[in-house]
């Protein structure tokens, strides 16, 4: 099971002045896995649009040892819709173990607990918004 939530960051205002202006939020992603095994690697991408989701390099990632707990922090995020794709690395071998025919043979989840059709997620499925206090609870399969 994954578990995320966001939390933002005070914003700073400028006062006294005509220019006044808030500075926009930095939003804080945590995302907490409960893999349910204490070996191999949860590897996570994070992604801030639908082209790189469908194919490009994400705008963050993360390798995290699954040794009890699983917590990944993305920090200083721009508010905006994001989507992620993780998935359990059993064998720590760095990617995503399949089948003959392409089918994941470890573990894998998206937000919103998004499920795709012969492929990944698709973004509208998937993205959510970072700004403010965002939670989620995922479930990885």
């Amino acid at each position: 099971m994954i578990r995320f939530a966001s939390t933002t960051a005070a914003l700073a205002l400028l006062l006294g002045s005509a220019a006044a202006h808030a500075e926009p939020a930095a939003d804080t992603l945590t995302l907490t896995f409960e893999t349910g095994a204490n070996t191999g690697t949860v590897m996570i991408s994070l992604y801030n649009a639908e082209a790189t989701y469908s194919g490009g390099t994400p705008v963050a990632s993360k390798a995290i040892p699954a040794s009890g707990p699983v917590v990944a922090v993305f920090e200083n995020l721009p508010a905006g819709d994001y989507a992620v794709k993780a998935f359990h690395d059993v064998n720590g071998n760095g990617r995503m173990d399949t089948n003959p025919f392409g089918m994941p043979v470890e573990p894998y989840a998206f937000s919103n607990n998004a499920r795709g059709n012969m492929g990944p997620a698709e973004w509208d499925r998937a993205h959510f918004a970072v700004a403010g206090a965002t939670a989620q609870t995922i479930e990885i399969k």
